[in-house]
């Protein structure tokens, strides 16, 4: 068999054609993988990332003890598609503001990546799946809150409230509190003053949290006719309220004890200790209102509810020992 053809009088090795089927296969195959992905980033998983950080701590501290590893799963994933279906509807719902803001500009809908009407039937699906999960292996209650909270957060926050009122995250923001309630009622079947004070203490704490970011992001907000508190009643107001805000939220996290045996010590010198920096954060805010102090006040306060239900987590178990 010949190994080679005559080109302008030389040698020249055989060029084997490509394969049209395998070419097309890769790349239908990569077009599955970058649509995939979209969608998995209309979830926000770095939001459900907190919502869960709060979820485990509450379920511990109903228990007094860790629950089980099944029951932590079932929860945990339960609660994670609900989270990703509600942010997948608010994605839908924002498209055409998304487009006007840089810092979410990128996201698959105003991108292109995801058709509309596949979103949506996509953020449907993982509620479905979500109530079905729940209801079936935990109890109907944590499946009821569960979806409770998608509806608070698409009817009341994105579609009422955020375009129209400077408070909108302050109400809407009770969405983001559920999931303690969730992680409280799958252990317990039921909701006692705990599990209302950890709801409270994310309650307060997500309206600096948001606006901080929305101050980092002013022009973004002010462009998108989005009234966030910063750009309808100008930045001194709203650092005003971001001190405010922290001080409840330290306020609040003091009366946990009151309400359970299950924290004591290691709980207060945590909350003491996150509290003044929180604290100390806001009021730097208000003394340097340059998006780069927003971010660091946004960025830290992550850190700060993380490691505040971390403390709840870790001061139950040991009392449990």
């Amino acid at each position: 068999m010949a190994e080679s053809s005559e080109v302008a009088g030389r040698h020249a090795p055989l060029v084997t054609p490509a394969r049209p089927e395998t070419s097309r296969s890769e790349s239908r195959a990569r077009r599955a993988g970058t649509t995939a992905l979209a969608y998995f980033h209309l979830t926000k998983p770095r939001v459900i990332e907190l919502l869960l950080v709060t979820t485990l701590p509450a379920m511990i501290l109903a228990a007094g003890e860790m629950p089980s590893l099944s029951l932590i799963l079932e929860v945990l994933v339960g609660g994670a598609l609900a989270a990703g279906g509600a942010n997948t509807i608010n994605c839908w719902i924002e498209r055409d503001r998304d487009q006007m803001m840089r810092r979410t500009a990128h996201r698959p809908l105003p991108h292109g990546d995801v058709k509309p009407e596949g979103a949506l039937v996509f953020g449907l699906l993982l509620e479905a799946l979500a109530f079905a999960l729940l209801w079936s292996t935990v109890n109907l209650l944590s499946a009821v809150l569960a979806v409770s909270a998608m509806l608070f957060y698409v009817f009341v926050y994105t579609i009422w409230l955020k375009p129209r009122s400077p408070q909108n995250i302050v109400i809407g923001g009770a969405a983001g509190a559920v999931p303690v309630l969730v992680g409280w009622a799958a252990v317990t079947g039921e909701l006692a003053a705990p599990a209302w004070i950890l709801f409270a203490i994310v309650f307060f704490w997500t309206p600096p949290h948001f606006w901080a970011l929305s101050l980092r992001y002013f022009d973004d907000y002010k462009a998108a006719g989005i009234p966030m508190l910063p750009v309808a009643k100008g930045v001194p107001a709203a650092v005003r309220q971001i001190v405010g805000c922290a001080f409840v939220v330290v306020a609040v996290t003091f009366t946990l004890p009151l309400a359970t045996d299950n924290v004591g010590v290691i709980y207060l010198v945590a909350a003491a200790a996150l509290g003044i920096l929180f604290i100390g954060q806001a009021i730097r805010l208000a003394r340097d209102t340059t998006p780069a102090q927003a971010i660091r006040l946004f960025t830290f306060s992550n850190t700060y509810l993380a490691l505040l239900f971390a403390a709840v987590a870790v001061d139950t178990l040991l009392r449990s020992v």
